[in-house]
């Protein structure tokens, strides 16, 4: 795999560190596989695009799931991640995952995370959808996520591992082989490094989480712009399944114009007992799935859409009301807080919510170690596509899947060796390479999302989104090829780019792949076809811009690297 030979139009860097490996994100995936690799004696850097601790991992509410429990082995686990996954999980993704999932669980809280005890002193373990037992860890009842980061991070400190925060990720550097060779960055405000810089390494992890900021509604953070899978495609990587975005069904409604990261309410609600109901109270979820309100996510969230059609309603409710105060104020305390700021009760009142996007269960294509298409370049978390997820993600199994392909990249770095001196990257080019979109380009890209390639979508409205993203394209291309201008590089700039990025890959994975699977449900082809798409789409950039899109032969992916290069 060759590099496009793409790069964000960027000032050049003014300063530079060198390392064995950078890891760029902080979240659950990010500061495991850097905890790991310092472990192996590997120097590490952690770069990270807002503070340590303001990844989507402190956001998650639900829980950790692993066969821990009495009665619950691995193979069950895997069964309900296979169904989940709606035909196109990568069964030996799956089986890593399960099978190594409960040992790295205990070495997560080996490293000082703690969860929540039952009362005879074993972790305390619930259930949400999709799965048939209780094999969700949680902390703080509904602080899960906030739990983990703080675990990592005050490992990494304690560590005195080198960091970089406040620092947006431009692009990979690569040397005269195509190999990886670091990552160029943009620190956002004054301290040790300011402005653009380079970090030298041989090994980049990225683990920069999704890319919800593509939709209006999300329950993502403000950071989550899809900047990884961006740099990866500019590198030459391959991404795979773009077109699965799980939509959580569950996303407290602020109001039909509310955009941006919106509170989730968590899975764990209806594991405990709560209701989906419409406006006359009726439990709608009964009659379309035989685990009603915790099927998987993607039936739950088409169940919310198809009764608000059917009754004209812009949401529906949950009601947990039957719940009590003491309950939710011990099991959900962080769900009640933000209900209540929002000046909505559940203790006295239903909720109401709607479907938000939440995650991406595509991404940069990697293999069982991690590894992507570009010598060097590794992912991990939301931001990898391992195949694990298939066409829908099995719920808790997202912070699993974080803490075990990050453990397998450290192992593969630390077993393969690095290069006895740091690679030399090729020189970046004086004429930008890649026109950068104005900053309020980013709302238009966000509505054309939300309303073309939503929770439903049709070859009409997927034509009129892809042919308004090419506009946005096409102008910034034709300014930039007429008379060499763009849009002043900046952090709302580089973000607005990476969105325009990532949208165009979605829609056009999303057009390609005709038939309803997973959370990718088809108005115009709402039937599953085995047959002609259980396989996976797979895009890269081409030099020119262009996207090159194709299918694999079977569900199974091919090699991410040549043969020669396999250890």
């Amino acid at each position: 795999m060759t590099s496009t030979g793409i790069r964000l139009h960027a000032p050049a860097p003014g300063w530079s560190i060198d390392a064995d490996v950078v890891v760029v994100g902080s979240g659950v995936a990010g500061l495991t596989a850097a905890l790991r690799c310092e472990a192996a004696g590997l120097t590490t850097v952690v770069v990270t695009k807002a503070r340590l601790d303001d990844g989507s991992t402190r956001w998650a509410q639900g829980g950790i799931a692993a066969a821990l429990g009495d009665g619950d082995t691995p193979e069950q686990h895997l069964d309900d991640t296979l169904v989940a996954g709606a035909g196109l999980c990568d069964e030996e993704a799956v089986r890593i995952l399960v099978t190594e999932g409960p040992d790295a669980v205990r070495r997560l809280i080996a490293t000082g995370a703690r969860f929540d005890e039952s009362g005879d002193g074993g972790l305390e373990l619930t259930r949400e959808g999709g799965h048939h037992r209780r094999r969700i860890a949680h902390a703080g009842g509904d602080a899960t996520g906030a739990e983990i980061s703080r675990a990592l991070v005050e490992a990494v400190r304690a560590r005195g591992m080198r960091t970089v925060e406040n620092a947006l990720v431009l692009d990979l550097l690569t040397d005269a082989e195509g190999r990886t060779a670091g990552v160029t960055l943009h620190v956002m405000g004054e301290g040790q490094h300011d402005g653009v810089g380079a970090v030298h390494a041989p090994a980049v992890v990225l683990a920069t989480g999704g890319m919800g900021q593509v939709f209006s509604a999300t329950t993502n953070p403000a950071v989550s712009t899809g900047d990884g899978v961006a740099l990866a495609l500019r590198a030459g990587a391959e991404v795979s399944d773009l077109e699965f975005v799980q939509f959580h069904p569950t996303v407290l409604f602020l109001g039909p114009d509310a955009e941006g990261q919106q509170p989730l309410v968590s899975e764990a609600v209806r594991g405990e007992g709560a209701h989906l109901v419409d406006a006359d109270g009726v439990r709608f979820m009964l009659r379309q799935h035989e685990l009603a309100e915790l099927a998987p996510r993607d039936v739950v969230a088409k169940g919310i859409v198809r009764r608000m059609l059917e009754q004209d309603a812009e949401h529906m409710y949950l009601d947990a009301r039957h719940f009590g105060a003491e309950m939710w104020e011990n099991r959900f305390p962080t769900i009640l807080a933000a209900c209540r700021a929002h000046g909505i009760d559940p203790v006295t009142e239903p909720v109401p919510v709607a479907p938000a996007a939440h995650y991406a269960s595509g991404g940069v294509r990697t293999d069982s170690r991690g590894r992507t298409t570009v010598p060097g370049l590794y992912a991990c978390g939301e931001v990898a596509c391992t195949g694990v997820h298939g066409a829908n993600r099995l719920a808790s199994n997202s912070l699993l899947e974080g803490l075990v392909y990050a453990e397998r990249i450290a192992a593969d770095i630390a077993a393969t060796g690095l290069p006895t001196r740091v690679p030399q990257p090729l020189p970046t080019a004086e004429r930008p390479a890649h026109p950068l979109l104005p900053p309020e380009a980013r709302l238009a890209i966000q509505r054309i999302m939300t309303r073309g390639a939503g929770v439903l979508r049709s070859e009409e409205s997927l034509a009129e989104a892809a042919d308004r993203l090419h506009r946005l394209h096409a102008d910034a291309r034709d300014a930039l090829d007429e008379n060499g201008k763009t849009a002043e590089p900046g952090v709302d700039t580089w973000e607005a780019t990476n969105l325009l990025c990532v949208a165009r890959v979605l829609v056009e994975a999303a057009r390609r792949r005709e038939e309803t699977r997973g959370c990718h449900w088809r108005e115009d082809r709402p039937g599953r076809d085995d047959t002609a798409w259980r396989r996976h789409i797979v895009v890269r950039l081409n030099p020119d811009r262009s996207l090159a899109v194709r299918t694999t032969d079977t569900t199974d992916f091919p090699p991410t690297l040549p043969q020669a290069q396999e250890q």
